[in-house]
């Protein structure tokens, strides 16, 4: 088993790193970290290929390749102890940030992300005659990514929100 701590402890250019999204319904990142295999199942069944082979060989979702569609098969997959009940939890908690260069942020008519968000948490506000604006309604949110891969300036990112680890494993709050 990988002690990612461990293992970032001198490896400092990991230490600044964005924390890995790991698999919908995961319960948090210790019990992930200290019990998953690393089989690789879940890489193999998710049929969107988003699910890739991430630091210490642990599986993580790169939005990049696509979006994930909750279809569980990653979940159904997995012979450890490592998700929540599905129908009770929210798949993640991840944070969504439309950085500096997207496009219509910079004056150019772009609505990509929002075309492609089926939960239409992304909008566009018109104000007067400047590009519209997105706007981000983080209750429709669902963390698919579904806009992340369509963005043609890779503008927007998600992350895990609030809980990250430090390098002894214990939690803490992001500032």
């Amino acid at each position: 088993m990988v002690d990612l701590a461990r293992r970032n402890f001198f490896n400092v250019t990991k230490e600044n790193s964005k924390p890995a999204i790991r698999l919908p319904y995961v319960i948090n990142e210790k019990v992930f970290t200290d019990n998953c295999t690393q089989c690789e199942e879940c890489i193999n069944v998710c049929p969107e290929k988003i699910i890739v082979k991430g630091d210490g060989g642990f599986p993580e979702i790169d939005f990049s390749k696509g979006e994930c569609t909750f279809c569980d098969k990653c979940v159904d997959a997995c012979k450890e102890a490592l998700f929540t009940q599905v129908e009770d939890e929210k798949p993640w908690d991840l944070a969504i940030e439309i950085k500096a260069n997207c496009l219509a942020k910079n004056q150019v008519y772009c609505l990509s992300c929002q075309d492609n968000c089926e939960t239409e948490a992304i909008s566009f506000t018109y104000i007067s005659e400047s590009t519209p604006q997105p706007q981000i309604s983080l209750d429709s949110c669902t963390g698919c990514g579904a806009c992340v891969a369509v963005c043609p300036q890779t503008a927007i990112e998600l992350s895990p929100k609030n809980e990250f680890l430090n390098l002894t494993g214990e939690a803490y709050e992001r500032s």
